[in-house]
């Protein structure tokens, strides 16, 4: 059966893109950012994952306000990213892996949950930013993705509680798929900001480290939280935590941290980073 070797979230602020492109880890702006990720490259050259499940929140190049799918799951042979006119240079396709995403879906169903399956989909910085932070060496098929969209967008969102059985779901979805690939779990997004209205680059540190914390040793701590509360710790756009939320429900009751990251701010958002490994 399938291994999951471990999880990664991490922020996907659009602005890292630019930073990228433009070869600016070592600008005084993001080298306390980009410091963060050599560990996590040794620790993913040393488990080398085949498949990655991204979990994320669209930005309007699938879903719009006008119709918003709780969860929804790409099941495409590949995915491309469009612009999104965010200045970001677009980056090639990525490879899907369609029995793991067909495995994965129906999985779910059974489960009780229900998906909207996107058998076309493209993928946004949400998708594109993390996978570019977290293998910046990427060769063109050289890992397979399963895209796994979440609202964090639209409300009424779906609570923590909920995506962390979500996310439980997903690992028994995983483990009963009949291969031998190693398996990452990302989930992207956050930590606290807001970018608009009256509290227009609210950041909450305090929230933000000990959410990190609980989230290896007491991840069901959050689901006390209501999404109105969430909103209100974190910011409009810190209710991406949700993606987070998922990302360890997928790794299992105890995960060990391979490495952790937390600087403030990058574009107005706190850029928080955990690596875990499953144990």
């Amino acid at each position: 059966m399938a291994k999951i070797v471990g999880g990664i979230c991490t922020t996907h602020v659009p602005y890292i893109g630019r930073a990228i492109a433009k070869n600016l880890h070592q600008d005084p702006y993001w080298k306390p950012f980009f410091d963060g990720f050599p560990p996590i490259h040794a620790w993913l050259d040393k488990v080398k994952p085949d498949v990655a499940v991204v979990v994320y929140n669209d930005h309007g190049l699938n879903f719009f306000l006008d119709k918003m799918p709780t969860f929804s799951i790409g099941a495409a042979p590949e995915y491309h990213h469009a612009d999104e006119g965010w200045g970001i240079p677009t980056t090639g396709s990525f490879m899907g892996d369609q029995d793991l995403s067909w495995h994965m879906i129906d999985s779910l169903i059974e489960d009780e949950f229900d998906l909207t399956t996107c058998q076309e989909m493209l993928v946004d910085h949400a998708f594109t930013i993390p996978i570019d932070l977290l293998l910046p060496n990427r060769q063109a098929g050289s890992i397979r993705t399963v895209p796994v969209c979440q609202n964090t967008v639209q409300f009424p969102l779906p609570s923590a509680k909920r995506c962390l059985a979500f996310g439980r779901a997903i690992r028994k979805a995983i483990e009963s798929w009949d291969s031998d690939a190693r398996v990452v779990v990302l989930g992207t997004g956050g930590l606290s900001h807001q970018l608009d209205g009256e509290r227009a680059g609210f950041i909450n540190k305090t929230f933000d480290l000990e959410f990190m914390d609980k989230l290896v040793t007491d991840p069901d701590w959050v689901s006390q939280y209501s999404i109105p509360d969430i909103v209100e710790l974190t910011g409009t756009q810190g209710v991406e935590l949700l993606n987070w939320v998922t990302c360890r429900g997928a790794l299992g009751d105890k995960v060990g941290v391979v490495h952790r990251n937390y600087h403030i701010p990058i574009s107005n958002t706190a850029a928080g980073t955990l690596a875990m490994e499953s144990l």
